[in-house]
C-alpha cells in the first residue's frame, strides 16, 4: 500500500577525489588497474538478465598500448537482437507499472554503488579501455554518472508533480506514461557517464529497451550493466547487446514496437538513423521519439579585453583534455591581432610542458586517441595542413601509432577563416587559430556564426560587461552551451544541462527534466463529480 507522499530533496554533485600520490584512493585505483590488466575478461551479451555468449568475439584493447588485450566481448546477431526485443516487451508489462519511488530506489542504489564499490572498477576500466587519465576518468565514470542518477530521479519527481488545475466539480491530472514500445540507446566511447545516461534516462521514466554500447568502451559499459543488475533492475528492462550498427537498421529499427532512439555519436550516423526511421514510419505503432547529441566544431572567441592567462589555460584544457575527444572540445579559436604575440607565446610555453603517454603514468596529461581509425583520420588532417599554403603547424603535429595511438597536442595557425580545420569536426587534440583584426569584430563574429554547421558549445573571453552582453547576443545561435570567461567543456549535471542545435543534435538537454520529459507519453485525465442534467444552453432554455 502506497500511503505516503515521497519528496526527495535536490541532490548535491559528487565531490571529485584528488588521487594524490600515496593516498588511499590512488593505491586502490592502481591495484584495480593491475587486476584488470592481468585478467582476460570474457564479456557476454545480457538479455533478460541472462549472460549469453556467442561465437562472434572481438578483442578489448588499450588504445595507449594496442598490443595489450584486456579480454574479449561477444556480439549479437539477428537471433539475439530479436530475443532482446521480446525480452524488453515482456519486461514492459511489469516495469511500466512500477511505482516511481521504486524506480528511484534502484537508481539511488546504483549511484551509491558507483561512489563506493564500483568507483575503482569503473575508473580503471575507463582509463584502460578508453585511455582517460585519472582526473578525466574520476569526473566521468564516478562523479558524473552518479550525478546523472541522483539528479534525474529528482527531475523525475518534479515532472510528476507538474499537474493541471482542478475545480470544485472536477479533478484534472496528467499521467506521464512511458512510451508505447521499447527504446534503443546507442552510446559513444568517450564518456562512461553519457553511456549510462543514454540508457538510464528513458528507463527511469518507465521505458524498457536495448542498449548498444560502443565497441571501444565495452569494458566500463559492461561493468555499468552489472551494476544495474546489482542495484535491483528487473530482468529484461535493459538488454545489453553489443553488435554491428547495420544489424540495428535491419532488425531493431524495423520493428513495429520501436518507440524511441537515444543517441550520442557522429552527425552522419545520426542522419542515417533518422532517415532509416523515417522510411519505416508505416511499420510503427507510434511516431518514435528521436533524441540525439552529435558533433561539434566548438570555439573560443577572445575580445581584445580578454585576460590572456585565463584564455590560454582555457584553450589548453578545453582543446586537449581527453585528447580533444569530447563533443564539446574547443577546436577553433579566434584571437585579436592585439593579443596575438602574448597569447601565442604563452600557449607555446605551456604546451611544451604537456606530457603524453600511457594512463598508467599519472604524469601524462594527454593519452592515446581511441583507435586506429580515429588516429588515421586525425593524422590526415595534420598532413593536409603541412601541405597547405594558407595554414601552418604552430605547435605539435607529431603522430605515432607504433605502440599506442598517440597524437601530439597540435595548434594550427591559419590566415583563412574558412580553412578546412576551421569547419570540420576532427575529434582529436587539434586546435586551429585564426587571428582577426581588432577593428573587424562584427565581421569575425559573422564568420564564426556561418563557418561551421554545428552549434554545440562555445566560449567568449572579455572583460567589460557591455562587451560580454554584445558577444552573447551576437552568438546566440552558435552554441547550446555557452561559456563566459571559461573553457567550453566540463558541463556539470544539475548546473549546465547539455546539448546543442543545428548539426549538433536535438538540444534536449541531458542532465535536466527536459530530456526526461521526452521519454514520456502524457495522458490527461478529467474526472467530473457532477454533470449538468440539461443538454440545453441557458439561452436556449429561455425559449422553453
Amino acid at each position: 500500500m502506497n500511503n505516503c507522499v515521497v519528496n526527495f530533496k535536490q541532490p548535491e554533485n559528487e565531490p571529485i577525489k584528488k588521487y594524490l600520490q600515496g593516498s588511499e584512493e590512488r593505491i586502490k585505483l592502481e591495484a584495480e588497474m593491475q587486476r584488470q590488466l592481468s585478467e582476460k575478461i570474457e564479456i557476454p551479451l545480457i538479455i533478460d538478465g541472462k549472460e549469453i555468449f556467442t561465437e562472434n568475439r572481438k578483442p578489448i584493447i588499450c588504445p595507449h598500448n594496442h598490443k595489450t588485450i584486456l579480454g574479449y566481448y561477444c556480439q549479437a546477431g539477428e537471433k539475439e537482437l530479436k530475443m532482446a526485443i521480446e525480452s524488453a516487451m515482456n519486461a514492459r508489462k511489469v516495469w511500466q507499472n512500477f511505482q516511481w519511488e521504486d524506480r528511484t530506489a534502484i537508481y539511488l542504489k546504483a549511484a551509491d554503488l558507483i561512489t563506493k564499490k564500483y568507483t575503482y572498477i569503473l575508473n580503471a576500466a575507463t582509463m584502460l579501455n578508453q585511455s582517460k587519465n585519472i582526473q578525466q576518468a574520476e569526473i566521468d565514470s564516478t562523479c558524473e554518472t552518479a550525478d546523472f542518477f541522483r539528479f534525474n530521479t529528482f527531475f523525475m519527481q518534479k515532472i510528476y508533480q507538474n499537474q493541471p488545475m482542478s475545480t470544485n466539480s472536477e479533478w484534472n491530472r496528467i499521467e506521464y506514461k512511458p512510451l508505447d514500445g521499447f527504446i534503443l540507446a546507442i552510446s559513444p566511447f568517450n564518456f562512461t557517464a553519457i553511456a549510462a545516461n543514454l540508457v538510464s534516462a528513458p528507463i527511469m521514466m518507465g521505458n524498457v529497451g536495448l542498449w548498444k554500447p560502443a565497441s571501444t568502451s565495452i569494458l566500463s559499459n559492461y561493468y555499468l550493466m552489472k551494476l544495474y543488475i546489482e542495484a535491483g533492475m528487473p530482468n529484461g528492462v535493459i538488454n545489453f547487446v553489443p553488435c554491428q550498427g547495420s544489424m540495428l537498421s535491419s532488425i531493431v529499427l524495423k520493428h513495429k514496437d520501436f518507440s524511441g532512439l537515444h543517441f550520442t555519436g557522429s552527425t552522419n550516423v545520426f542522419n542515417t538513423l533518422w532517415k532509416t526511421i523515417a522510411n519505416n514510419l508505416n511499420e510503427y505503432k507510434n511516431y518514435p521519439r528521436i533524441v540525439g547529441e552529435t558533433g561539434g566544431k566548438d570555439y573560443i572567441f577572445a575580445h581584445n579585453s580578454a585576460n590572456i592567462q585565463d584564455l590560454v589555460m582555457s584553450i589548453i584544457k578545453g582543446s586537449f583534455e581527453y585528447q580533444g575527444q569530447k563533443c564539446s572540445a574547443c577546436s577553433r579559436a579566434y584571437i585579436p591581432e592585439s593579443l596575438k604575440d602574448k597569447t601565442l607565446d604563452l600557449l607555446k610555453k605551456e604546451c611544451n610542458k604537456i606530457k603524453m603517454g600511457s594512463t598508467l603514468d599519472p604524469k601524462n596529461f594527454v593519452n592515446a586517441v581511441i583507435d586506429e581509425n580515429s588516429f588515421d583520420k586525425i593524422n590526415e588532417y595534420i598532413e593536409y595542413v603541412k601541405n597547405a599554403d594558407d595554414a601552418e603547424i604552430f605547435i605539435g603535429g607529431h603522430t605515432d601509432k607504433s605502440l599506442g595511438y598517440f597524437i601530439e597536442p597540435t595548434v594550427i595557425l591559419t590566415s583563412n577563416p574558412t580553412f578546412k580545420t576551421m569547419q570540420e569536426e576532427i575529434f582529436g587534440p587539434v586546435l586551429t587559430i585564426y587571428i582577426y583584426q581588432d577593428d573587424k569584430l562584427d565581421e569575425t563574429l559573422n564568420l564564426l556564426d556561418n563557418t561551421s554547421p554545428y552549434a554545440l558549445t562555445g566560449a567568449i573571453f572579455a572583460k567589460e560587461r557591455t562587451v560580454i552582453n554584445y558577444l552573447t547576443e551576437k552568438l546566440a545561435n552558435t552554441a547550446g552551451n555557452f561559456y563566459v570567461n571559461d573553457k567550453p567543456t566540463g558541463a556539470v549535471v544539475g548546473q549546465q544541462p547539455f546539448g546543442g542545435s543545428r548539426a549538433s543534435g536535438t538540444n534536449d538537454k541531458a542532465g535536466s527534466n527536459l530530456n526526461l520529459l521526452r521519454w514520456t507519453s502524457p495522458r490527461t485525465i478529467k474526472e467530473s463529480f457532477s454533470v449538468d442534467p440539461n443538454w440545453k444552453y441557458p439561452y436556449i432554455r429561455e425559449y422553453d
